[in-house]
């Protein structure tokens, strides 16, 4: 199997035209006519879960974020991109990017969020013209019903376990039960009047500013979980789409069998600790 087919894939699933102006998804690193020996899927393309790449014979990384985000003037190793992107490199491993563009799909990060914490008749929250043209229904955030309400004490908790989450920063609780929740992986603020208007009880998202927090005014709870935490079952979701469409992909084999290696990165990679 060459990289291509795995990248072809998965942008029929999330079209790298539906990424944000900003961003830089796709293929970052090496060349998609290279065979794949074995595919590493991550969050954060660290210098750890290169060398995890390197220990366990995988020669694809597929990584969330983009390790290339802004444009690289030189390689000198003065910093962690350029010594992945010239350690890459030197190791022949392709590194790919799934970032806005998964987020911006019906089935993509939100969705997998909806999922975990057991929200029924999801939809996009912010839709998007952006992906009629290509059949695809596209947007920023998701919102969805709770099956039973809960409190919004009881629903905070269920956040910190299903999403294990050690701590969580949360606005004024309103006294009132939870049915309707939005969320949206990573930095959400700019959703919070589209989940208000909407009549969402709580907003799943992270990355608020302290003044941004005001904004709530008591019409909603905004749940600011971490951005880490809030994406972190990404590398599930792209597991579970590639096991799915391709049977040679396997988690794990014994040797000799005629399967590719397709591995959760096992480093977490969130570059915020808590005390």
């Amino acid at each position: 199997m060459k990289i291509k087919q795995v990248t072809s894939y998965l942008e029929s699933i999330a079209p790298l035209s539906l990424q944000e102006e900003y961003d830089n998804s796709g293929l970052l690193i090496g060349s998609e006519e290279n065979k794949v020996i074995g595919a590493l899927i991550c969050l954060d393309c660290t210098e750890a879960v290169l060398d995890e790449a390197i220990k366990k014979n995988c020669n694809l990384i597929i990584s969330h974020h983009p390790i290339i985000f802004r444009g690289l003037k030189k390689i000198t190793g003065k910093n962690y991109v350029e010594r992945v992107v010239e350690k890459a490199i030197r190791n022949n491993i392709s590194i790919y990017a799934i970032h806005t563009n998964l987020d911006n799909v019906t089935h993509g990060v939100n969705k997998k969020i909806c999922d975990k914490l057991g929200l029924t008749n999801c939809k996009i929250l912010f839709p998007s013209p952006n992906g009629e043209g290509l059949g695809v229904r596209s947007g920023s955030g998701m919102i969805g019903t709770l099956s039973s309400p809960l409190t919004e004490i009881s629903f905070l908790n269920k956040i910190k376990k299903v999403m294990r989450v050690s701590s969580l920063r949360h606005t004024a609780l309103l006294n009132k039960k939870v049915d309707k929740v939005a969320v949206c992986g990573g930095s959400g603020s700019f959703l919070l009047s589209e989940a208000i208007r909407q009549k969402a009880d709580v907003f799943v998202t992270s990355d608020f500013k302290y003044h941004q927090f005001f904004d709530a005014e008591n019409k909603i709870v905004i749940a600011d979980i971490g951005h880490y935490e809030s994406e972190q079952f990404t590398k599930e979701l792209l597991r579970d789409l590639l096991m799915e469409k391709f049977s040679i992909f396997a988690p794990r084999f014994k040797k000799g069998e005629k399967k590719i290696s397709l591995l959760l990165s096992e480093i977490n990679t969130n570059p915020i600790n808590y005390l």
